[in-house]
């Protein structure tokens, strides 16, 4: 009989779940697993710090639709990659994390990296175990897949001390869990879909609104767009199920959602989580009489911060095939564009700052411009690539020209705010369909995690980074500019400045890359061509101009609501 140890019963248990890539900084106590992996054929992708590696995990869940591996040693290689873990939380992102621990025989004698992980982990993720029989890792590896997905997804966490990872087992005796969680979100209350289909076919003015978390309910995601075609219903999709019920450039509802929301009488709510980030679905961000439809299969979701007419228990688009079934068999589909045509007006008028920076002559380059600059590319010469979105006011500009046409195309931090994470971002969004990658960023959140570039090289991942330079932290400097302007003014403004336009493309040299420094903005995409023909990571170092601010960056300043 072969035995097997704890590394072993860890990626078989993984490869049953149909894992394709972890994400790891190699380390002792977490080795046997690392070896596992490799043995299943499960790819390791070993990253320069342990916070990319737990960025990498989320972005390739939010590609595939499944939960993306982190693997961390223990202590340092743990609490290095908190911040990871509470993005994934705050978003709602299924990641696995496995830690390890020191040995169990040494509890209370100050062994290395033994600090209190399992409690932080704890405290970032919405379940966590430590296992300390290694003949039940493969029960707790289906917990924790389990967990990660049930509800309102999140990040989990599995720790396990060292002597009990290098334990070996018969494999004979090793119980292995089947048919342990549901694949599919279960469907609405009838009589509930039935009010909410009859709410949506006497609205004048509705809306659909797509919560991050429908990402990964989206069993039956044609229904989406289906339903919103038959009744003309603008569509808004925050920032994780952009392209998954629909290709942005061929649907126009999907784009003028944002425009309807303010005055829509019926909104239709899928998956959707009250943070800022939709105003907390209150009023001016969402009509404060309108009629609300709240779908989630998380109920404590429901009635957060806002009030549900309609409250339905049910995956997001396995409520929305109910909800279509019951529309089509009661009504024609709609065929006046009136609201239509109102919410896209609305829409152009929350556009208008984002389209007059496009057109931006100013040197240097407004930041307006070289995100549609870098949209041009994209929309005209590499369609299939993902963008993957970084840095304060910098990821503005991006956010409003990126055009989302399949699920994860599209990549961005949630509510938490997390900057830094375009290189971890990058990775496992290649990594979940090998689709290059497009990272723009400031060159604040540049600096983070930099050495990434080191493991685009060494795994051959294809990343062309647009570093829009302003040599400052730009959204804080600019912000604070209007803010505390007499302060500034009398004591100087010295605390987000940044080197003037730090020669950031010279150390993709360093790895193997290729970099290019851009003052104009005709050479724009001329230097992404470059990068993306060299077949090398590379980075285009923008410089941008330093007054120019986002609207978002001015709604933060205080300037506009």
């Amino acid at each position: 009989m072969a035995k097997l140890n704890g590394g072993q019963l860890f990626a078989k248990a993984l490869k049953k779940e149909g894992v394709e890539c972890v994400f790891t900084l190699a380390g002792g106590h977490i080795m046997p697993i690392l070896y596992g992996c490799r043995e299943e054929g499960i790819d390791v992708i070993d990253v320069r710090h342990e916070c990319s590696g737990g960025y990498g995990a989320d972005a390739y869940a939010k590609v595939t639709g499944r939960p993306g591996v982190l693997i961390t040693t223990a202590g340092p290689g743990i609490t290095n990659a908190t911040t990871a873990m509470a993005e994934a939380s705050e978003t709602g992102i299924p990641v696995i994390h496995i830690g390890g621990g020191s040995p169990l025989g040494e509890n209370e004698t100050g062994p290395l990296q033994n600090v209190a992980s399992f409690e932080c982990m704890s405290v970032f993720c919405k379940w966590a175990r430590k296992i300390y029989n290694a003949n039940r890792i493969p029960e707790y590896v289906s917990m924790a897949f389990r967990n990660a997905l049930d509800g309102t997804p999140g990040p989990v966490y599995l720790e396990i001390p060292a002597d009990v990872l290098f334990g070996s087992f018969e494999e004979e005796e090793i119980y292995w869990p089947r048919d342990y969680r549901a694949t599919e979100h279960g469907f609405g209350a009838s009589h509930l879909i039935e009010k909410a289909a009859d709410a949506l076919i006497n609205a004048k003015k509705p809306v659909m609104i797509l919560g991050e978390a429908a990402r990964f309910s989206a069993e039956y995601a044609e229904a989406v767009e289906e339903l919103a075609n038959y009744l003309k219903i603008p569509t808004f999709a925050m920032i994780t199920s952009r392209g998954t019920f629909a290709d942005e450039s061929k649907n126009e509802l999907f784009t003028i959602g944002d425009g309807g929301m303010a005055a829509a009488d019926v909104v239709l709510e899928l998956s959707v989580d009250h943070s800022y980030k939709i105003g907390k679905g209150k009023a001016p961000k969402i009509n404060g009489s309108a009629y609300r439809i709240m779908v989630h299969p998380d109920s404590k979701k429901i009635g957060y911060n806002a009030p549900a007419d309609i409250a339905i228990v049910a995956g997001a688009s396995a409520a929305a095939k109910q909800i279509l079934e019951i529309v089509k068999s009661k009504t024609q589909p709609v065929t006046k564009m009136a609201w239509v045509e109102e919410a896209k007006a609305n829409t152009q008028k929350m556009k208008a700052p984002y389209l007059e920076a496009a057109k931006s002559d100013i040197h240097p380059v407004h930041p307006g411009r070289i995100a549609a600059e870098v949209a041009k590319f994209i929309n005209e010469e590499a369609q299939e690539w993902h963008i993957v979105i970084d840095g304060g006011d910098s990821a503005s500009w991006m956010d409003a020209n990126a055009v989302a046409r399949y699920p994860g195309q599209v990549i961005r931090y949630g509510p938490l705010g997390t900057i830094g994470v375009g290189p971890g971002f990058s990775m496992g969004a290649w990594a979940g369909d090998k689709n290059p990658v497009l990272y723009y960023t400031g060159d604040g959140s540049f600096g983070f995690y930099s050495m990434e570039f080191d493991t685009f090289v060494r795994h051959g991942i294809p990343v062309v980074c647009v570093i829009s330079n302003d040599s400052s932290w730009g959204m804080i400097k600019l912000s604070e500019g209007v803010k505390r302007a007499d302060y500034i003014k009398e004591h100087g403004h010295l605390a987000t400045t940044l080197a003037e336009m730090r020669a950031y493309e010279k150390l993709p040299e360093v790895w193997g890359g290729i970099g290019i420094r851009v003052t104009k903005v005709e050479d724009i995409i001329p230097a992404i061509r470059k990068v993306r023909d060299s077949g090398l990571p590379g980075v285009v170092n923008v410089e941008c101009d330093q007054i120019e601010m986002s609207p978002p960056t001015e709604a933060f300043s205080g300037v506009k609501k």
